[in-house]
Protein backbone atom coordinates (compact mmCIF):
# COMPACT_ATOMS: atom_id res chain seq x y z
CA UNK A 1 0.00 0.00 0.00
CA UNK A 2 1.34 3.46 -0.91
CA UNK A 3 2.21 5.42 2.26
CA UNK A 4 -0.15 8.23 3.16
CA UNK A 5 1.16 11.72 3.75
CA UNK A 6 3.25 12.03 6.90
CA UNK A 7 0.85 12.86 9.68
CA UNK A 8 -2.00 10.65 8.40
CA UNK A 9 -3.17 7.42 10.03
CA UNK A 10 -3.67 4.45 7.66
CA UNK A 11 -6.48 1.94 7.91
CA UNK A 12 -5.20 -1.40 9.29
CA UNK A 13 -4.42 -3.93 6.55
CA UNK A 14 -7.27 -6.26 7.53
CA UNK A 15 -9.77 -3.44 6.94
CA UNK A 16 -8.08 -2.41 3.70
CA UNK A 17 -8.48 -5.99 2.47
CA UNK A 18 -12.11 -6.07 3.63
CA UNK A 19 -13.08 -2.84 1.83
CA UNK A 20 -11.35 -3.93 -1.39
CA UNK A 21 -12.98 -7.37 -1.28
CA UNK A 22 -16.41 -5.79 -0.77
CA UNK A 23 -15.88 -3.62 -3.86
CA UNK A 24 -16.09 -0.38 -1.91
CA UNK A 25 -12.58 0.71 -2.84
CA UNK A 26 -11.75 0.39 -6.54
CA UNK A 27 -8.34 2.00 -6.98
CA UNK A 28 -9.20 4.93 -9.26
CA UNK A 29 -8.33 8.51 -8.32
CA UNK A 30 -11.07 11.13 -8.46
CA UNK A 31 -9.38 13.00 -11.31
CA UNK A 32 -9.09 9.77 -13.31
CA UNK A 33 -12.76 9.13 -12.67
CA UNK A 34 -13.42 12.53 -14.26
CA UNK A 35 -11.50 11.40 -17.36
CA UNK A 36 -13.82 8.42 -17.63
CA UNK A 37 -16.92 10.53 -17.11
CA UNK A 38 -15.75 12.89 -19.87
CA UNK A 39 -15.36 9.98 -22.27
CA UNK A 40 -18.76 8.57 -21.35
CA UNK A 41 -20.79 11.78 -21.14
CA UNK A 42 -18.68 14.20 -23.24
CA UNK A 43 -21.32 16.48 -24.84
CA UNK A 44 -23.68 16.45 -21.85
CA UNK A 45 -23.83 19.47 -19.56
CA UNK A 46 -21.75 18.95 -16.42
CA UNK A 47 -21.85 22.39 -14.77
CA UNK A 48 -24.22 25.35 -14.92
CA UNK A 49 -23.68 28.73 -13.28
CA UNK A 50 -25.92 31.57 -14.37
CA UNK A 51 -25.57 31.73 -18.15
CA UNK A 52 -22.41 29.57 -18.17
CA UNK A 53 -22.76 25.95 -19.26
CA UNK A 54 -19.79 23.55 -19.34
CA UNK A 55 -19.89 20.10 -20.91
CA UNK A 56 -18.12 17.07 -19.47
CA UNK A 57 -15.59 17.15 -22.29
CA UNK A 58 -14.86 20.84 -21.73
CA UNK A 59 -14.66 20.38 -17.97
CA UNK A 60 -12.04 17.67 -18.40
CA UNK A 61 -10.05 19.78 -20.88
CA UNK A 62 -10.04 22.76 -18.52
CA UNK A 63 -8.94 20.53 -15.65
CA UNK A 64 -6.14 19.14 -17.83
CA UNK A 65 -4.90 22.59 -18.79
CA UNK A 66 -5.13 24.04 -15.29
CA UNK A 67 -3.31 21.02 -13.85
CA UNK A 68 -0.51 21.58 -16.37
CA UNK A 69 -0.49 25.26 -15.44
CA UNK A 70 -0.13 24.47 -11.74
CA UNK A 71 2.78 22.14 -12.50
CA UNK A 72 4.41 24.75 -14.74
CA UNK A 73 4.22 27.27 -11.89
CA UNK A 74 6.12 24.96 -9.59
CA UNK A 75 3.48 23.07 -7.60
CA UNK A 76 4.65 19.54 -6.85
CA UNK A 77 2.89 16.28 -5.96
CA UNK A 78 1.82 15.94 -2.32
CA UNK A 79 2.12 19.66 -1.63
CA UNK A 80 -1.00 21.32 -0.18
CA UNK A 81 -3.04 24.27 -1.46
CA UNK A 82 -5.92 25.96 0.40
CA UNK A 83 -8.99 26.40 -1.82
CA UNK A 84 -11.47 29.07 -0.70
CA UNK A 85 -13.89 29.65 -3.56
CA UNK A 86 -17.64 30.28 -3.71
CA UNK A 87 -20.08 28.10 -5.66
CA UNK A 88 -18.66 28.79 -9.11
CA UNK A 89 -17.39 26.44 -11.84
CA UNK A 90 -13.82 27.40 -10.96
CA UNK A 91 -14.25 25.61 -7.62
CA UNK A 92 -14.86 22.26 -9.33
CA UNK A 93 -12.21 22.89 -11.99
CA UNK A 94 -9.57 23.95 -9.47
CA UNK A 95 -10.12 21.08 -7.04
CA UNK A 96 -9.94 18.46 -9.78
CA UNK A 97 -6.97 20.22 -11.44
CA UNK A 98 -5.00 20.24 -8.20
CA UNK A 99 -5.72 16.55 -7.69
CA UNK A 100 -4.67 15.84 -11.28
CA UNK A 101 -1.40 17.67 -10.62
CA UNK A 102 -0.90 15.46 -7.57
CA UNK A 103 -1.43 18.41 -5.23
CA UNK A 104 -3.73 18.06 -2.20
CA UNK A 105 -6.53 20.68 -1.94
CA UNK A 106 -7.43 21.91 1.55
CA UNK A 107 -11.10 22.88 1.30
CA UNK A 108 -12.08 26.05 3.14
CA UNK A 109 -15.38 27.90 3.47
CA UNK A 110 -15.48 31.23 1.63
CA UNK A 111 -16.80 32.82 4.84
CA UNK A 112 -13.64 31.89 6.78
CA UNK A 113 -11.30 34.73 7.63
CA UNK A 114 -7.64 35.26 8.51
CA UNK A 115 -7.54 33.18 11.69
CA UNK A 116 -9.06 30.11 10.03
CA UNK A 117 -7.08 30.39 6.81
CA UNK A 118 -3.80 30.98 8.68
CA UNK A 119 -4.48 27.87 10.76
CA UNK A 120 -5.07 25.74 7.66
CA UNK A 121 -1.90 27.06 6.01
CA UNK A 122 0.16 26.48 9.14
CA UNK A 123 -1.24 23.00 9.88
CA UNK A 124 -0.83 21.69 6.33
CA UNK A 125 2.23 23.78 5.42
CA UNK A 126 0.23 24.86 2.38
CA UNK A 127 2.36 26.40 -0.36
CA UNK A 128 -0.59 27.90 -2.24
CA UNK A 129 -3.95 29.61 -1.80
CA UNK A 130 -6.83 29.90 -4.29
CA UNK A 131 -9.60 32.39 -3.59
CA UNK A 132 -11.56 35.33 -4.96
CA UNK A 133 -9.78 38.65 -5.25
CA UNK A 134 -12.67 40.19 -3.33
CA UNK A 135 -16.01 38.62 -2.46
CA UNK A 136 -19.09 40.16 -0.85
CA UNK A 137 -17.05 43.14 0.27
CA UNK A 138 -14.16 41.18 1.77
CA UNK A 139 -10.62 41.49 0.38
CA UNK A 140 -9.36 37.91 0.12
CA UNK A 141 -6.18 38.97 -1.65
CA UNK A 142 -5.20 41.22 1.26
CA UNK A 143 -5.98 38.39 3.68
CA UNK A 144 -3.79 36.00 1.71
CA UNK A 145 -0.96 38.55 1.73
CA UNK A 146 -1.32 38.84 5.50
CA UNK A 147 -1.19 35.05 5.94
CA UNK A 148 1.82 34.79 3.62
CA UNK A 149 3.68 37.39 5.65
CA UNK A 150 3.15 35.40 8.86
CA UNK A 151 5.13 32.31 7.92
CA UNK A 152 7.41 30.54 5.50
CA UNK A 153 4.93 28.27 3.73
CA UNK A 154 2.48 30.23 1.55
CA UNK A 155 4.29 31.43 -1.57
CA UNK A 156 1.70 31.32 -4.38
CA UNK A 157 -1.68 33.03 -4.38
CA UNK A 158 -4.14 32.40 -7.23
CA UNK A 159 -7.05 34.84 -7.35
CA UNK A 160 -10.40 34.54 -9.09
CA UNK A 161 -11.42 37.84 -10.61
CA UNK A 162 -15.03 38.94 -10.97
CA UNK A 163 -16.32 38.62 -14.57
CA UNK A 164 -15.16 41.59 -16.61
CA UNK A 165 -12.92 42.94 -13.86
CA UNK A 166 -9.38 43.93 -14.64
CA UNK A 167 -6.70 42.17 -12.66
CA UNK A 168 -5.41 44.52 -9.94
CA UNK A 169 -1.86 43.46 -10.80
CA UNK A 170 -2.09 42.68 -14.51
CA UNK A 171 0.04 39.57 -14.19
CA UNK A 172 2.58 38.13 -11.82
CA UNK A 173 3.73 40.26 -8.89
CA UNK A 174 5.82 39.39 -5.86
CA UNK A 175 5.34 40.95 -2.44
CA UNK A 176 8.09 41.64 0.13
CA UNK A 177 7.54 38.25 1.78
CA UNK A 178 8.37 36.50 -1.48
CA UNK A 179 4.79 35.43 -2.23
CA UNK A 180 3.84 35.39 -5.92
CA UNK A 181 0.35 36.40 -7.16
CA UNK A 182 -1.37 35.00 -10.25
CA UNK A 183 -4.84 35.48 -11.74
CA UNK A 184 -6.44 32.03 -11.69
CA UNK A 185 -7.34 32.47 -15.36
CA UNK A 186 -3.62 32.56 -16.19
CA UNK A 187 -3.05 29.06 -14.80
CA UNK A 188 -3.26 27.42 -18.20
CA UNK A 189 -0.80 25.32 -20.19
CA UNK A 190 -0.85 22.52 -22.77
CA UNK A 191 -1.67 19.22 -21.03
CA UNK A 192 1.28 17.13 -19.91
CA UNK A 193 1.64 13.39 -19.47
CA UNK A 194 -0.52 12.05 -16.66
CA UNK A 195 1.07 11.50 -13.28
CA UNK A 196 1.07 8.00 -11.82
CA UNK A 197 -0.99 8.35 -8.66
CA UNK A 198 -2.42 5.96 -6.10
CA UNK A 199 -6.06 6.02 -5.02
CA UNK A 200 -5.11 5.23 -1.43
CA UNK A 201 -3.39 8.61 -1.19
CA UNK A 202 -5.07 11.67 0.32
CA UNK A 203 -7.29 13.36 -2.29
CA UNK A 204 -8.11 16.46 -0.20
CA UNK A 205 -8.56 17.71 3.35
CA UNK A 206 -11.81 18.81 5.00
CA UNK A 207 -11.99 20.81 8.25
CA UNK A 208 -13.54 18.66 10.98
CA UNK A 209 -17.04 19.09 12.36
CA UNK A 210 -17.65 19.46 16.06
CA UNK A 211 -16.77 21.88 18.79
CA UNK A 212 -12.98 22.10 18.48
CA UNK A 213 -11.56 25.52 17.56
CA UNK A 214 -9.60 25.66 15.39
CA UNK A 215 -10.88 22.57 13.56
CA UNK A 216 -8.76 19.52 12.98
CA UNK A 217 -8.16 18.36 9.42
CA UNK A 218 -9.77 15.24 7.97
CA UNK A 219 -7.74 13.48 5.26
CA UNK A 220 -10.07 11.98 2.63
CA UNK A 221 -8.51 9.49 0.22
CA UNK A 222 -9.55 8.96 -3.39
CA UNK A 223 -10.75 5.44 -2.55
CA UNK A 224 -12.89 6.34 0.43
CA UNK A 225 -14.45 9.48 -1.09
CA UNK A 226 -15.20 7.93 -4.46
CA UNK A 227 -16.99 5.17 -2.58
CA UNK A 228 -18.97 7.59 -0.42
CA UNK A 229 -20.20 9.65 -3.38
CA UNK A 230 -20.95 6.59 -5.51
CA UNK A 231 -22.84 4.80 -2.72
CA UNK A 232 -24.86 7.92 -1.90
CA UNK A 233 -25.72 8.34 -5.60
CA UNK A 234 -26.92 4.74 -5.76
CA UNK A 235 -28.97 5.16 -2.59
CA UNK A 236 -30.98 8.04 -4.09
CA UNK A 237 -31.14 6.40 -7.56
CA UNK A 238 -29.26 9.18 -9.36
CA UNK A 239 -29.19 8.96 -13.17
CA UNK A 240 -27.91 11.07 -16.04
CA UNK A 241 -31.32 12.75 -16.13
CA UNK A 242 -30.84 14.26 -12.67
CA UNK A 243 -29.97 17.89 -12.02
CA UNK A 244 -28.39 18.71 -8.67
CA UNK A 245 -28.56 22.22 -7.20
CA UNK A 246 -25.42 23.06 -5.17
CA UNK A 247 -26.67 25.79 -2.85
CA UNK A 248 -24.78 25.15 0.39
CA UNK A 249 -21.00 25.78 0.23
CA UNK A 250 -19.47 23.59 -2.46
CA UNK A 251 -16.50 22.83 -0.21
CA UNK A 252 -18.67 21.22 2.45
CA UNK A 253 -18.93 17.43 2.59
CA UNK A 254 -22.74 17.60 2.29
CA UNK A 255 -22.62 19.47 -1.01
CA UNK A 256 -19.47 17.91 -2.42
CA UNK A 257 -20.18 14.23 -1.96
CA UNK A 258 -23.42 13.13 -0.23
CA UNK A 259 -23.96 12.48 -3.23
CA UNK A 260 -23.65 16.16 -4.17
CA UNK A 261 -21.32 17.38 -6.87
CA UNK A 262 -19.12 14.29 -7.16
CA UNK A 263 -22.02 11.84 -7.03
CA UNK A 264 -23.96 13.74 -9.69
CA UNK A 265 -20.96 13.91 -12.03
CA UNK A 266 -20.37 10.19 -11.51
CA UNK A 267 -23.66 9.35 -13.26
CA UNK A 268 -23.56 12.00 -15.99
CA UNK A 269 -26.03 14.37 -14.34
CA UNK A 270 -25.85 18.15 -14.26
CA UNK A 271 -24.62 20.26 -11.34
CA UNK A 272 -26.14 23.75 -11.06
CA UNK A 273 -24.11 26.10 -8.85
CA UNK A 274 -25.70 29.03 -7.02
CA UNK A 275 -24.01 31.43 -4.58
CA UNK A 276 -27.04 32.69 -2.67
CA UNK A 277 -29.40 30.38 -0.72
CA UNK A 278 -32.24 32.92 -0.63
CA UNK A 279 -35.47 31.66 -2.22
CA UNK A 280 -35.52 34.48 -4.78
CA UNK A 281 -32.13 33.30 -6.03
CA UNK A 282 -32.79 29.55 -5.92
CA UNK A 283 -36.44 28.80 -6.68
CA UNK A 284 -36.40 30.37 -10.16
CA UNK A 285 -33.23 28.38 -10.91
CA UNK A 286 -34.97 25.16 -9.86
CA UNK A 287 -37.76 26.02 -12.30
CA UNK A 288 -35.48 27.08 -15.17
CA UNK A 289 -32.96 24.23 -14.93
CA UNK A 290 -35.53 21.58 -13.94
CA UNK A 291 -33.59 20.70 -10.80
CA UNK A 292 -34.44 17.26 -9.42
CA UNK A 293 -32.60 17.23 -6.10
CA UNK A 294 -30.71 19.49 -3.73
CA UNK A 295 -29.23 19.62 -0.20
CA UNK A 296 -30.13 22.30 2.33
CA UNK A 297 -30.13 23.04 6.04
CA UNK A 298 -33.39 23.34 8.01
CA UNK A 299 -32.97 27.13 8.03
CA UNK A 300 -32.72 27.28 4.23
CA UNK A 301 -35.65 24.88 3.86
CA UNK A 302 -37.80 27.16 6.01
CA UNK A 303 -36.83 30.18 3.90
CA UNK A 304 -37.80 28.32 0.74
CA UNK A 305 -41.10 27.17 2.21
CA UNK A 306 -41.98 30.71 3.22
CA UNK A 307 -40.93 32.09 -0.17
CA UNK A 308 -42.46 29.43 -2.42
CA UNK A 309 -45.99 30.83 -2.32
CA UNK A 310 -45.04 34.39 -3.21
CA UNK A 311 -42.46 33.55 -5.88
CA UNK A 312 -44.80 31.23 -7.79
CA UNK A 313 -41.94 29.19 -9.29
CA UNK A 314 -42.60 25.85 -10.98
CA UNK A 315 -40.94 23.33 -8.65
CA UNK A 316 -42.56 20.24 -10.17
CA UNK A 317 -39.20 18.84 -11.31
CA UNK A 318 -37.90 18.57 -7.72
CA UNK A 319 -38.10 14.96 -6.56
CA UNK A 320 -35.82 14.87 -3.50
CA UNK A 321 -34.94 17.45 -0.86
CA UNK A 322 -32.05 16.46 1.40
CA UNK A 323 -32.05 18.27 4.74
CA UNK A 324 -29.13 18.06 7.16
CA UNK A 325 -26.57 20.05 9.07
CA UNK A 326 -28.80 20.86 12.06
CA UNK A 327 -31.81 19.40 13.91
CA UNK A 328 -34.91 19.38 11.71
CA UNK A 329 -38.15 20.45 13.40
CA UNK A 330 -40.96 18.05 12.62
CA UNK A 331 -43.17 20.93 11.50
CA UNK A 332 -40.61 21.87 8.83
CA UNK A 333 -40.25 18.24 7.75
CA UNK A 334 -44.01 17.86 7.33
CA UNK A 335 -44.31 21.07 5.33
CA UNK A 336 -41.42 20.24 2.97
CA UNK A 337 -42.99 17.29 1.23
CA UNK A 338 -46.44 18.83 1.01
CA UNK A 339 -45.59 22.39 -0.01
CA UNK A 340 -42.61 21.64 -2.28
CA UNK A 341 -44.18 18.53 -3.76
CA UNK A 342 -41.13 16.29 -3.32
CA UNK A 343 -39.76 13.51 -1.16
CA UNK A 344 -37.83 14.53 1.96
CA UNK A 345 -34.58 12.83 2.99
CA UNK A 346 -33.04 13.47 6.37
CA UNK A 347 -29.23 13.34 6.38
CA UNK A 348 -26.74 13.33 9.20
CA UNK A 349 -23.17 13.65 8.00
CA UNK A 350 -19.74 14.53 9.29
CA UNK A 351 -16.68 15.64 7.37
CA UNK A 352 -14.96 13.19 9.71
CA UNK A 353 -16.67 10.31 7.93
CA UNK A 354 -20.02 9.06 9.23
CA UNK A 355 -23.03 9.51 6.93
CA UNK A 356 -26.56 8.36 7.77
CA UNK A 357 -29.60 8.91 5.55
CA UNK A 358 -33.24 7.98 5.49
CA UNK A 359 -34.15 5.86 2.46
CA UNK A 360 -36.56 6.96 -0.27
CA UNK A 361 -38.78 3.94 0.49
CA UNK A 362 -38.84 4.50 4.26
CA UNK A 363 -42.21 5.06 5.96
CA UNK A 364 -43.14 8.71 6.41
CA UNK A 365 -42.76 8.47 10.18
CA UNK A 366 -39.15 7.29 9.81
CA UNK A 367 -38.35 10.17 7.46
CA UNK A 368 -40.03 12.71 9.74
CA UNK A 369 -38.44 11.60 12.99
CA UNK A 370 -35.02 10.01 12.35
CA UNK A 371 -31.72 10.76 10.64
CA UNK A 372 -31.68 7.39 8.92
CA UNK A 373 -29.26 4.51 8.74
CA UNK A 374 -25.56 4.36 7.88
CA UNK A 375 -24.67 4.62 4.20
CA UNK A 376 -22.50 1.52 4.03
CA UNK A 377 -23.18 -2.07 5.07
CA UNK A 378 -19.62 -1.97 6.44
CA UNK A 379 -20.24 1.06 8.65
CA UNK A 380 -19.88 -0.15 12.23
CA UNK A 381 -21.71 1.87 14.88
CA UNK A 382 -21.80 1.69 18.64
CA UNK A 383 -23.86 3.84 21.01
CA UNK A 384 -22.08 4.06 24.36
CA UNK A 385 -22.34 5.67 27.79
CA UNK A 386 -19.73 7.87 29.48
CA UNK A 387 -17.76 4.76 30.46
CA UNK A 388 -17.62 3.47 26.89
CA UNK A 389 -20.15 0.71 27.50
CA UNK A 390 -22.87 -0.04 24.95
CA UNK A 391 -26.25 1.32 26.03
CA UNK A 392 -29.50 -0.64 25.64
CA UNK A 393 -31.42 -0.16 22.41
CA UNK A 394 -33.48 3.03 22.50
CA UNK A 395 -31.23 4.74 25.04
CA UNK A 396 -29.15 7.77 24.11
CA UNK A 397 -25.37 7.70 24.15
CA UNK A 398 -22.35 8.86 22.19
CA UNK A 399 -22.03 7.45 18.68
CA UNK A 400 -18.79 5.63 17.88
CA UNK A 401 -18.11 4.65 14.28
CA UNK A 402 -15.60 3.11 11.92
CA UNK A 403 -16.01 2.20 8.27
CA UNK A 404 -14.77 2.45 4.68
CA UNK A 405 -15.08 6.25 4.44
CA UNK A 406 -14.26 7.19 8.05
CA UNK A 407 -10.55 8.03 8.33
CA UNK A 408 -8.62 6.55 11.25
CA UNK A 409 -7.07 9.81 12.40
CA UNK A 410 -6.93 13.57 11.98
CA UNK A 411 -3.96 15.11 10.20
CA UNK A 412 -0.91 15.86 12.36
CA UNK A 413 -2.91 15.54 15.58
CA UNK A 414 -1.48 12.55 17.49
CA UNK A 415 -2.51 13.78 20.94
CA UNK A 416 -6.06 14.52 19.81
CA UNK A 417 -6.24 11.21 17.93
CA UNK A 418 -5.40 9.34 21.12
CA UNK A 419 -8.55 10.81 22.67
CA UNK A 420 -10.77 10.92 19.58
CA UNK A 421 -10.35 7.27 18.61
CA UNK A 422 -10.71 4.07 20.61
CA UNK A 423 -7.85 1.59 20.63
CA UNK A 424 -9.76 -0.55 18.12
CA UNK A 425 -10.25 2.32 15.68
CA UNK A 426 -13.71 3.71 16.42
CA UNK A 427 -14.12 7.47 16.05
CA UNK A 428 -15.71 9.11 19.08
CA UNK A 429 -18.03 11.41 17.14
CA UNK A 430 -19.09 13.61 20.05
CA UNK A 431 -22.68 13.13 18.84
CA UNK A 432 -25.43 11.90 21.15
CA UNK A 433 -28.08 9.67 19.58
CA UNK A 434 -30.32 6.72 20.19
CA UNK A 435 -30.94 3.82 17.85
CA UNK A 436 -34.49 2.71 16.96
CA UNK A 437 -35.43 -0.98 16.69
CA UNK A 438 -35.15 -0.80 12.88
CA UNK A 439 -31.63 0.61 13.04
CA UNK A 440 -32.27 4.30 12.41
CA UNK A 441 -30.46 6.98 14.38
CA UNK A 442 -32.21 9.78 16.21
CA UNK A 443 -29.62 12.47 16.93
CA UNK A 444 -30.31 14.16 20.24
CA UNK A 445 -27.38 16.56 20.58
CA UNK A 446 -23.76 16.77 21.63
CA UNK A 447 -22.16 16.33 25.06
CA UNK A 448 -20.39 19.24 26.66
CA UNK A 449 -17.10 19.68 24.77
CA UNK A 450 -13.98 18.67 26.63
CA UNK A 451 -10.90 20.85 26.62
CA UNK A 452 -8.58 19.80 23.80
Amino acid sequence: MTPLLDGCTPWPEEFVDRYWAAGHWRGTTLDNLLRGWALQYGPRTALVHGGTRITYANLNRRVDRMAAGFRLLGLRPRQRVVVQLPNVPEFVITVFALMRAGVVPVLCQVSDRTAEVAHLVRCTQAVGYVGPSTYQGFDHMAMAADVAARGPFLRRVFTLEAPGAASPYGGLTTDPSGCHYFPLSSVDAPPRSALAQSADQVAFFLPSDGATTPPHLVPRTHNDYAYQARAAAELVSLTDNDVYLAVLPAGSDFTFGCPGIVGTLSVGGTVVLVENPEPAACLPVIARERVTLTSVTPAVAELWLDGAATLDADLSSLRLLQIGGAPLPRSTAERAGIELGCRLQQVFGMADGLLTLTRPADPDETVLTTQGRPLSPDDELRVVDADGQDVPEGHAGEVLTRGPYTPRGYYRAPDHNARAFTTDGYLRTGVLARRTPDGNLVVTGRPEPAAD
